[in-house]
Parts: C-alpha cells; sequence; structure tokens
C-alpha cells in the first residue's frame, strides 16, 4: 500500500506534482494536484528538494495508516528527517500511528550543490501572532526574513482577507527592516481535512493539522524558498511548553529534526509560556518604543481580530496582565468586554480543548490583583477569574451536536456515498445551527 507522488513539475514560481494514493486511503485526499506557490523564482530548485513541500504533507496521512510513500528522487537529509519525525509522531500517536516507508529511486545529497557559505541567512515562519512576533523579538538581531503562508488559517482561496493579512505583515517588516516572503498552497484542500478529522478527532485534541501534521507540513513548504534564499535556519514558534503534555504538531521532537540540504529548523521559545512571551513582547515595545499591533484572531473575515472570540479574549487578558492597553495593539476593549468574556465562559460559548484550558490556566497564574490596569472592570474580572476553575467552565463547552453524527457517519460509510451526502448534510447542519 503505497503513496505514489509523481515527481514536481516547476514554473516560475509555482511546483506541482501529482499524489496518487492506494485505493483505501483515496478518501483522506480530495484529488486536487498538490500546488505550491512563491513570490519568487524558485525554477533552480533541485527536484530533491521541490518534491519536500508535497512530502511533509502527504507522510503523516500514509503514517496514520501504515502506508509506505515513494518518490522518484529527495534529498538525503530530509529522507533522515522524516525518518525521525515518523518514529516521534508514533511514539506521540501510539493508538492510531502506524508508520510507513519512504521509498526513493535516487537519493541526493544536495549539500555537495551549493557553498554552506551562502546558507548564513535566517527565516521565522510569521503570522503577527503572540508565538511569531515574540520569536521575531528572540531572533531580531539576526535580522530574520519573515515567511506568511496562506492556506492554513486562511484558506488558499480566501485573496481578499489574505490581502489585509499580507498587508500587516508587510507593514511590519517594513517597521522592523527586515525582508518579507509568501508562501501560498493547496495543502488543505488537497488533503480532505474533513474526513481525516472525522476519523482521527477522537485521537488528537484540535484539528488534523494542529494536532499531527503542521510542525512538519508547514516546515516543508518552506524548503525549495529556503534553498533559493539562502536560509541556513528556519525558526517556528512555539505553541506550547513541556507543560503542557498533549501531543500536538509542533514539538521539538518533531520541528528540530526537520532538515535539508544545509538548511536546520528551529522550533523557538519552547521554554517561555504564552504569558512569558507576552511579557517579553512588552519589554521590547518599551525598550525600543515601538507601535506594534499584534494579529491573533482566527475568526475575522476582515483580517484583523474580531474582538470576540476566546483567542481575542485570552490576547486581550494576557495584554493587560503585562501591563499594556490591548487598545493599542490591535484590539478593541472597554469595560463591556470583561462581562462578555465571563458570560461566553459561564455560557459554554467557547470551544476549550486542552490546549486552551492550558493557555487560560497560564494567564491564571501570572495575575496580580494589585497591579493597576489600564481598562476599568479588568481587576473585578481577574479577581472572578483567578477563583474559577477553567477545567469545570471548559467542561460545558463542546462542538456542535451535528459534527459528531458528521464524523461517526464519515467513519462508516463508503467513501462515494459519504462524498455525495456530507456536502448536502453539512449545509442543512449550519442551517439548522443558525450559522
Amino acid at each position: 500500500m503505497t503513496h505514489e507522488i509523481a515527481p514536481p513539475s516547476t514554473a516560475s514560481t509555482v511546483i506541482e506534482c501529482d499524489v496518487t494514493p492506494p485505493e483505501r486511503l483515496r478518501r483522506f485526499f480530495t484529488g486536487e494536484r498538490f500546488r505550491v506557490e512563491y513570490d519568487v523564482d524558485v525554477s533552480d530548485v533541485p527536484p530533491a528538494i521541490s518534491v519536500i513541500p508535497a512530502l511533509a504533507q502527504v507522510c503523516p496521512v500514509a503514517w496514520a495508516n501504515g502506508a509506505d510513500v515513494s518518490v522518484q528522487v529527495v534529498d538525503a537529509r530530509f529522507l533522515n528527517a522524516l525518518e525521525e519525525v515518523r518514529d516521534a509522531l508514533i511514539e506521540m500517536y501510539p493508538a492510531f500511528m502506524e508508520g510507513g516507508e519512504i521509498h526513493a529511486e535516487e537519493v541526493v545529497d544536495t549539500r555537495r550543490e551549493r557553498d554552506p557559505a551562502s546558507f548564513e541567512d535566517e527565516g521565522l515562519l510569521f503570522s503577527g501572532g503572540v508565538d511569531s512576533v515574540a520569536s521575531y523579538v528572540r531572533t531580531r538581531d539576526a535580522d530574520p526574513t519573515l515567511v506568511s503562508v496562506q492556506g492554513w488559517v486562511i484558506g488558499d482561496d480566501q485573496d481578499e482577507r489574505w490581502e489585509n493579512v499580507r498587508g500587516q505583515i508587510a507593514r511590519f517588516a517594513d517597521e522592523h527592516g527586515v525582508e518579507d516572503r509568501y508562501v501560498r498552497s493547496n495543502m488543505l484542500s488537497f488533503l480532505d481535512t474533513r474526513m481525516l478529522q472525522a476519523h482521527y478527532q477522537r485521537y488528537v485534541d484540535g484539528a488534523w493539522y494542529s494536532s499531527v501534521g503542521h510542525g512538519l507540513g508547514l516546515l516543508g513548504l518552506t524548503a525549495p524558498l529556503a534553498y533559493t534564499l539562502g536560509l541556513g535556519t528556519v525558526h517556528m514558534a512555539a505553541t506550547h511548553t513541556e507543560g503542557f503534555t498533549e501531543p500536538w504538531g509542533s514539538h521539538p521532537k518533531i520541528d528540530n529534526r526537520v532538515r535539508w540540504g544545509h538548511t536546520e529548523c528551529n522550533h523557538d521559545g519552547y521554554e517561555l509560556s504564552r504569558q512569558e512571551k507576552i511579557e517579553l513582547i512588552a519589554a521590547y515595545v518599551r525598550s525600543e518604543d515601538v507601535d506594534l499591533t499584534l494579529r491573533t484572531c482566527t475568526e475575522s473575515d476582515a483580517g484583523a481580530n474580531c474582538n470576540e472570540c476566546e483567542k481575542c479574549y485570552r490576547t486581550m487578558s494576557g495584554l493587560l496582565l503585562a501591563g499594556l492597553d490591548p487598545n493599542d495593539f490591535g484590539y478593541e476593549t472597554s469595560p463591556e468586554t470583561f462581562d462578555a468574556i465571563r458570560s461566553g465562559f459561564e455560557r459554554g460559548a467557547f470551544t476549550m480543548g486542552a490546549d486552551e484550558r492550558f493557555m487560560w490556566r497560564d494567564v491564571q497564574d501570572h495575575i496580580d490583583l494589585d497591579r493597576t490596569f489600564p481598562v476599568a472592570g479588568a481587576t473585578e474580572f481577574f479577581r472572578w477569574l483567578s477563583a474559577s476553575d477553567v477545567d469545570s467552565l471548559a467542561a460545558d463547552s463542546n462542538p456542535p451536536v451535528h459534527q459528531d453524527v458528521l464524523q461517526a457517519v464519515a467513519r462508516n460509510l463508503p467513501y462515494p456515498v459519504y462524498a455525495a451526502l456530507a456536502p448536502v448534510y453539512e449545509k442543512g447542519a449550519s442551517k439548522a445551527s443558525g450559522n
């Protein structure tokens, strides 16, 4: 049982390749041709490197099903990295990760093709959120190239929303005197993420890509760009610390093992909690006297923060605890905001997995009721939060019932039947829920 990845074709800024999954695993792929686009010419990238983006998306799906993957050619160091990442994922997810082999007709040491001295620059995967901004602060002496990806949080077909985000990132890069580069891929429409979620939600805390695929997947997308720009290190900001014991798709055991050619990858900031990262950003803002906008929201279609989702509320709370006014950092925070946060918790309006509960406990750990906050009502809110049990509040937060039903249906229906019925069912469920 083998996934076959055809040799990639490159036309200026675009790399494409066909992926043929084994019949039994066809349900996890939509049938789209894999595609990744850069804002620089990557036509000189050797096939052993240009195949990496596709391999990085396909392999975790194959390993979850005990399947092999075959390619014509691959970089030698990346092949070794895949084997190490595979073993790490098996260790993380023994309930469903089975493993598999990578079969390559040719294994190439691409380090022989370029002078290592030409890979002295650094890159940083950058979204403009707390984690990546903190990593910029930590690595700013190296003037890292900011690399932003369209296709994960913002879909590869959401161009208007992406242009808003891209504008914010470009302004950040310009204000801080660093280069910004952009990657666009259909990795999440090439994979059938709905079907992956249906099969593996039982085993993971979040979505498939967050819980399993995004460390290897996002870093792999940067390989042709890193080869072209001469990036010897690509940093990926950590989401958690070692205190978070749930498996996650981006982790030192994964990210620090990803490598190709002369490029190493680095899982940055694992020793800092999210609140400690906000404190780091606060110290940077004060010492350098810079204006900064954070973009953490995944709900807003406008590319800005929506100011009413769990993540926006969590970030506002963190900024206040660091002595900052969220209104100065891209948020709209007023006394009414704290009533909305408390009401959201008490009504079970927020979807709260282990990840979110971990973050809110971190906020609780940093509450200091003796300090003065820049927004009225904050002290009363933090007094309530400090006395609350986050796990109990989260227990009432569940995904919609129709989502559980759809996932059960997906696991048990023959794929052709499910593929025909799922869009109809989801449309009806959306109407029923008022979305």
